[in-house]
């Protein structure tokens, strides 16, 4: 296993463990500093995919790729309605509630399947990392004030943060899968576009401007174009 090969494994990992450390150590008293993180994450995630995988998708004018981004577009659809928009900050589950089952195999879903790829794309690689420290927050807050044992919920924790590095390794190691590299670059290219603009979108409600905010997103489209 090459050097790289690790690390695409090892940082979407430890991104879903930093999320859920901040949020159990720091728990923000407001919105605003998970909003920041989220507007981030989003920008971020649309520079990767604009800057990098689209590029490269699109390289390729005799498949169709347009196609699969909107296969991606609407699984994204699908799994945001069963987790009720967990991925970019969404949190409608209260203290002392069941489990949230579905919610859970949702992020489970989208987490393996923006990993399949991750072996392929060194750029996606700190995208999700990055991305994933929001959702790792917010998947704190929703497991961790349901009606759970302690040791569940850390083994639910443990699981959503291997299954980008799951769906790696998966890939990897089914060899047929090669030959559907393009598509599902395609299908994740779908399904970071869905999320990354509906973050931006929604952490502007109001339509109000806020310099912090836009200096924020600027910083996150530079560091991606960069990579």
């Amino acid at each position: 296993m090459t050097l790289f090969n690790s690390f695409s494994y090892l940082l979407p990992f430890l991104g879903s463990l930093i999320g859920m450390v901040i949020a159990f150590y720091v728990r923000p008293k407001t919105p605003t500093s998970l909003k920041l993180i989220l507007a981030f994450s989003g920008a971020f995630l649309l520079g990767i995919t604009l800057f990098h995988l689209m590029p490269e998708v699109f390289n390729h004018p005799e498949r169709p790729v347009g196609r699969w981004i909107g296969v991606g577009l609407s699984l994204q659809i699908l799994l945001e309605y069963l987790s009720q928009g967990a991925e970019h900050g969404h949190s409608h589950l209260k203290s002392d509630q069941k489990f949230p089952l579905f919610l859970f195999l949702s992020l489970c879903i989208h987490a393996f399947v923006e990993g399949l790829p991750l072996s392929q794309q060194p750029e996606l690689v700190w995208g999700i990392f990055i991305h994933k420290i929001p959702i790792g927050m917010v998947l704190f807050f929703i497991i961790w004030n349901s009606r759970s044992s302690t040791i569940n919920k850390l083994f639910y924790f443990f699981l959503f943060a291997l299954m980008s590095p799951i769906g790696g390794f998966v890939f990897l190691n089914f060899k047929t899968l090669i030959n559907w590299q393009l598509p599902i670059t395609s299908i994740v290219i779908g399904m970071l576009l869905h999320i990354s603009t509906t973050i931006l979108f929604e952490s502007n409600q109001g339509h109000t401007f806020n310099f912090t905010k836009f200096i924020t997103i600027l910083t996150a489209l530079g560091i991606s174009y960069i990579l």
